[in-house]
């Protein structure tokens, strides 16, 4: 990897990181160059327009890992109910193991921290969700669901995990985690 893409790559996996685990407004362009130890113009030749286009890239970043993590695990399981399950009680082991600190619900970080302030931020993150619920919708289709309720089961899916992640971020517990892993299964499996 070239000097100046791995330049490109530092910043904006520090920026993810620190989006993620204070914030938008709370991340400043200057914690982010000292952090990721990248001179200031690398920040601003890659990112021109500053701190929004640096978080659109991050978002996008960030729906890619979670689309891939998806894939794996459907991939391993037989049908949409128990991968849901297996994603959810993972998440909350890497909830419980981070010490419930050190990232913010993507939910939180971007799509409502951001969505008031950014047009274009706003519609990246409608298209995050967008994808996570056509993926969970295309595996529960695959397992026999009518398309109008493989679409309202994915969403459903998407709010309590995400809702989920923040009540048990918030009581340090990941209890809520692995209740909702366990009533998104039945509802994903019953819901045929």
């Amino acid at each position: 990897m070239s000097e100046k893409s791995n330049a490109r790559e530092l910043i904006v996996s520090t920026a993810a990181r620190l989006f993620f685990s204070q914030g938008y407004h709370a991340t400043g362009l200057n914690q982010i160059i000292k952090e990721s130890g990248t001179p200031k113009g690398s920040l601003y030749h890659y990112f021109p327009s500053g701190k929004e286009e640096l978080a659109h890239v991050c978002i996008e970043k960030a729906n890619q890992h979670i689309l891939q993590v998806f894939e794996e695990t459907f991939a391993a399981h037989d049908n949409t109910g128990d991968a849901i399950q297996q994603f959810i009680h993972d998440l909350a082991d890497e909830t419980e193991a981070a010490g419930f600190t050190g990232f913010l619900p993507f939910s939180f970080w971007a799509a409502v921290e951001t969505s008031c302030i950014s047009q274009q931020l706003r519609i990246a993150c409608q298209g995050v969700f967008a994808d996570w619920q056509q993926i969970i919708k295309k595996h529960l289709l695959l397992d026999g669901m009518g398309e109008d309720k493989a679409r309202d089961t994915a969403l459903l899916i998407i709010s309590m995990m995400e809702g989920a992640l923040i009540i048990s971020l918030t009581n340090q517990d990941k209890q809520p985690l692995l209740t909702a892993a366990d009533y998104l299964s039945v509802a994903a499996k019953n819901a045929i």
